[in-house]
């Protein structure tokens, strides 16, 4: 996959399909250290025993509707391509975890890609699962959470296209906001080690 957003989309439907009802992803961005940190959890069904051992083996899946599962194979070879780490953790009938580690400025490291639609798009797709979308460049942090949006709306439903429409605007603003704010303070950060030299 040329974007990791779309390792991002993948994996959370694998949640969906495991019969989660809320599924937590996490971006971390740490460019100090360097560090990128993709993590998707569910709380659904988790996986079988006989398929945790072969997790990355592409020609093992527990869906039906398809018999590649490509899915954690892909993201587990382009985060150990990039000097990363893969892990997974699984509990039957309480769900699993998979965290993909980088270098974040790798030369093989995809784009992070469309985030915003990553998470609208299931957002749109699954309006009765909760998704908890949290993003961190440094310090500063993004956090969307269905659950919260939902309790403030009255007759929409996050699957109306005028709702997604706004969300999808506000991750991509907020989400540009902590861009800008983070380089303004690595600017403020370096001019200050000049005036101490």
């Amino acid at each position: 996959m040329r974007e990791l957003s779309l390792h991002i989309l993948d994996i959370a439907e694998n949640g969906v399909t495991a019969g989660a009802d809320c599924i937590q992803i996490l971006v971390e961005e740490v460019h100090r250290d360097d560090h990128l940190k993709i993590v998707i959890q569910d709380n659904g069904s988790g996986l079988p025993p006989e398929k945790r051992d072969k997790l990355t083996d592409p020609f093992v899946t527990t869906r039906t509707t398809r018999r590649v599962g490509l899915g954690l194979p892909l993201l587990a070879a382009a985060a150990q391509r990039c000097n990363g780490d893969f892990k997974v953790t699984s509990e039957a009938h309480k769900g699993t975890r998979v965290v993909a580690t980088f270098q974040f400025n790798h030369i093989d490291r995809a784009p992070l890609g469309d985030i915003a639609s990553t998470i609208t798009t299931l957002i749109m797709g699954n309006s009765d699962i909760d998704f908890v979308y949290t993003h961190t460049i440094d310090q500063r942090e993004f956090n969307l959470d269905t659950r919260e949006i939902k309790a403030q709306m009255e007759d929409l439903s996050l699957s109306d296209p005028l709702v997604i429409h706004q969300l999808t605007k506000t991750i991509r603003t907020s989400l540009h906001r902590l861009e800008s704010d983070n380089g303004e303070l690595e600017s403020k950060e370096a001019n200050n080690g000049k005036a101490d030299n």
